[in-house]
């Protein structure tokens, strides 16, 4: 066995045995615990979340600061993310939710809520006005992230697939995460479709450039 691959073999071990994500195997479906109301909340299967269904790409050159463009910028929820909404003294409205497909949540009295592309301040914001404007007096709402939504990851690696996102990731992790590169792997230069705003952009990287929830990394065939 080569030298990158002990090296991406040791990477994969230790994020595993740091417990940063509930198993690194693929994810097929995600579940949710606790009370269920008809139609609440709203279920997500490893095909709606799916990147091949995001359309045309914009490609942009293999520039490292497009790779990290915004890292720092607050986290936008999309299709395949696990929140809970808190509302305090009303246990009925207090859940968990997955964003479905077409980026919504379902929450009760107040029916669906765009959350795609929202801040989870301003999804909290939306929340306390509509149950404010007619069901709850003053109420107090916090939205909280539980789970990122999925990463994926393909060409040359030996477990090509969806996996859960862990915190600071690299694409080197997401290689090691995925079994580590295969023979013909090219170690150099990394693909990241990433959708912004609703655009989807594909953005050619480096090794050591950050990857965010939801993003797909592919890693390229070498050809000498």
């Amino acid at each position: 066995m080569s030298l990158r691959h002990l090296l991406f073999a040791a990477a994969a071990m230790s994020l595993m045995l740091g417990g940063c994500a509930s198993g690194f195997g693929p994810m097929i479906q995600a579940e949710i615990d606790g009370p269920a109301v008809d139609g609440y909340p709203v279920p997500v299967t490893t095909a709606s979340a799916s990147p091949r269904d995001w359309g045309p790409a914009i490609v942009i050159p293999a520039v490292m600061s497009e790779a990290v463009a915004g890292q720092d910028s607050p986290y936008r929820l999309d299709s395949g993310d696990r929140i809970r909404v808190f509302v305090y003294g009303q246990p009925s409205l207090s859940r968990l939710y997955i964003v479905d497909p077409d980026g919504k949540i379902s929450v009760p009295l107040i029916g669906t809520i765009s959350a795609r592309g929202k801040t989870t301040t301003q999804l909290q914001g939306i929340i306390r006005s509509r149950l404010g404007s007619e069901y709850v007096k003053d109420p107090q709402v916090s939205v909280d992230i539980q789970q990122n939504r999925p990463f994926f990851i393909f060409g040359e690696v030996r477990n090509a697939g969806q996996y859960p996102y862990v915190s600071g990731m690299t694409v080197e992790t997401a290689v090691a995460i995925g079994g580590g590169y295969t023979e013909r792997a090219s170690d150099r230069s990394f693909r990241i479709t990433r959708k912004i705003d609703g655009l989807v952009q594909e953005i050619e990287a480096p090794g050591i450039a950050p990857i965010r929830p939801g993003d797909t990394v592919y890693v390229f065939e070498r050809y000498f």
